[in-house]
């Protein structure tokens, strides 16, 4: 199959790179793994964005909402109904493989097809790889990074690591399900980006005792019944039955190595682009969304990467009028 662009990643920004792209006539097909807009099906269930509905708006389509500031299923309807109502050309629960340059454009193989294109977006954002403690017992069943929903939680003796938002989300919503809530975080304080109308509800509970929390610690062992915390006073030891590790997400670093995009040599990992076009290192291969910012992954947002596809298909489109004439 023969496209102008393939787009992989099904998320806002992909979506996004998609409208542009039918916008100005080109052929292209968006390539998702998982289900449409995966990354936002997989928060969890009660989640409210910290943006305001407008800004989460793409392709101009108005994203109306009850509150200023919508759901996470809000937003799953909202990009749903942009898709059908447009006729996206999405293909779901394909998973890319592979990129191999071919005769000046690229040969992208996934689990059921082969595609030749000329340019390649990648949109693939960060959510799918958590970043790992790397301590005994992180592998138990107990263990999970990715927070759901609080009912599970009634009356178990839950860790909860970290300090910004996912870890306050589920350290409240889990507490007032009438679990036994334990923070264990590193720094001296409650995460900064965390929710203006949410930080003074958590530091509140943790200053009554209502949840507990070790500050300046580190979760250093997990077992079936207890876990280990490292902190300023030395080896703590207390009872436990489940632990969330909101201990953030990372892109997929070894599928833009294979690429042939070039990351940078330090902790942050970040891929090589022009800020100017958006493209890669290598040739029409364009980088879309929060996966331009490595492991720094609060540089980019929904509302501040729209713009991405603005600049990239407007680019694709120049180079497109250029080698026809």
């Amino acid at each position: 199959m023969k496209l102008d662009i393939i787009i992989i990643g099904g998320g806002p920004i992909g979506l996004a790179c998609a409208l542009q792209a039918k916008k100005h006539g080109l052929e292209y097909c968006v390539l998702e793994k998982g289900c449409l807009v995966n990354s936002l099906y997989n928060y969890p269930y009660n989640m409210t964005f910290f943006s305001t509905s407008e800004k989460l708006e793409i392709g101009g389509v108005p994203f109306v909402s009850i509150a200023s500031k919508p759901t996470r299923n809000e937003a799953l309807e909202y990009y749903r109904r942009v898709t059908l109502a447009n006729d996206l050309n999405v293909r779901l629960q394909e998973k890319v493989q592979s990129i191999v340059p071919v005769n000046g454009g690229y040969e992208i193989t996934t689990t059921r097809e082969k595609y030749i294109s000329t340019y390649i977006v990648i949109a693939t954002g960060f959510y799918d790889l958590p970043v790992l403690m790397n301590i005994p017992g992180e592998t138990l069943p107990k263990v999970t990074h990715y927070y759901k929903e609080p009912h599970f939680y009634a009356m178990q003796k839950v860790v909860v690591v970290g300090a910004n938002n996912s870890a306050v989300d589920a350290a409240l919503e889990t507490y007032r399900k009438g679990a036994d809530v334990t923070m264990v975080i590193k720094q001296n304080e409650i995460g900064k980006r965390v929710k203006y109308w949410v930080k003074p509800d958590i530091e509140n509970r943790i200053a009554e005792g209502s949840i507990k929390a070790f500050f300046n610690s580190t979760l250093s062992a997990i077992y079936e019944d207890r876990v280990d915390i490292k902190t300023p006073d030395g080896m703590v030891t207390i009872p436990n039955d489940y632990v969330i590790a909101a201990t953030g997400y990372q892109p997929q670093f070894d599928f833009l190595k294979k690429a042939g995009i070039t990351l940078s040599d330090d902790d942050i990992l970040k891929p090589t682009y022009d800020p100017l076009t958006m493209e890669s290192n290598m040739k029409n291969i364009y980088l879309a969304g929060v996966v331009c910012g490595g492991m720094d992954t609060h540089t980019w947002f929904i509302e501040n990467s729209r713009e991405h596809a603005d600049i990239i298909i407007a680019d694709i489109a120049g180079k497109q009028r250029a080698a026809a004439i």
